[in-house]
């Protein structure tokens, strides 16, 4: 696999696979979207849902290279490699990527768009802040994305208010559906580049949920068996 991931990390694509195309692909004949080049590369079977990146992580990047435009979406090539071999169990990855998704997108999405994901933000602080058994507060991230919306961000707060969401909801169903609604807000956007923004959004959820991922396996190193 070296070779092909060299040749990757310099934007080159190995000989015989297609460009990233939008949608799915029945087999690297009819073309690659980027988690079908992750599958080829990790050698898994040929899938756009291969076992070797988190399943949220890997929704993102389908979504991202879906909403990328045709002359654009070779750019996401680089980014292949880094996402194999990215998953884990800790429901901190989720808070993560929801987290990236949301306070990325809320600033230049729609007003209608933004409601739901100053939502989201204030609903992803608060399980992170029960599995992190700290006090209720806000992400630097978090806090400056919401300042950007004070509307909305007022507005969310109120909703807060009446709603409790679980740990196991919010995995389910609210951090995808942050991860669709941020997606397609910012390629929506009346913005200068939205392909940036989203290879930008991409780049950064890779990196929190490499971040996510090595802290999961240092607690299990240091976690006695009992």
């Amino acid at each position: 696999m070296g070779n092909r991931t060299e040749r990757l990390a310099s934007g080159q694509p190995p000989a015989a696979v297609p460009l990233l195309g939008k949608g799915k692909h029945r087999n690297p004949r009819k073309g690659a979207c980027f988690m079908e080049f992750a599958s080829y590369l990790a050698g898994e079977k040929w899938s756009d849902h291969p076992s070797c990146t988190h399943p949220l992580l890997a929704g993102l990047a389908r979504l991202v290279n879906d909403h990328t435009t045709d002359e654009n979406r070779q750019l996401l090539v680089p980014l292949i490699p880094s996402v194999i071999g990215l998953t884990g169990d800790d429901p901190r990855i989720e808070v993560a990527i929801a987290l990236r998704c949301a306070t990325t997108a809320l600033p230049v999405v729609a007003a209608e768009r933004q409601l739901a994901l100053a939502v989201s933000v204030l609903a992803a602080e608060h399980v992170l802040g029960e599995l992190e058994d700290r006090p209720p507060g806000l992400e630097p991230a978090s806090r400056k994305a919401l300042d950007q919306v004070p509307e909305a961000a007022r507005w969310a707060r109120g909703f807060r208010g009446g709603v409790h969401i679980s740990r196991r909801g919010f995995r389910r169903y609210a951090a995808p559906n942050t991860v669709q609604l941020a997606v397609r807000g910012i390629a929506q956007a009346c913005v200068q580049d939205p392909d940036r923004l989203l290879r930008e959004l991409l780049t950064g959820a890779i990196q929190d949920c490499a971040a996510a991922v090595r802290t999961e396996t240092a607690i299990r190193e240091v976690t006695p068996v009992s």
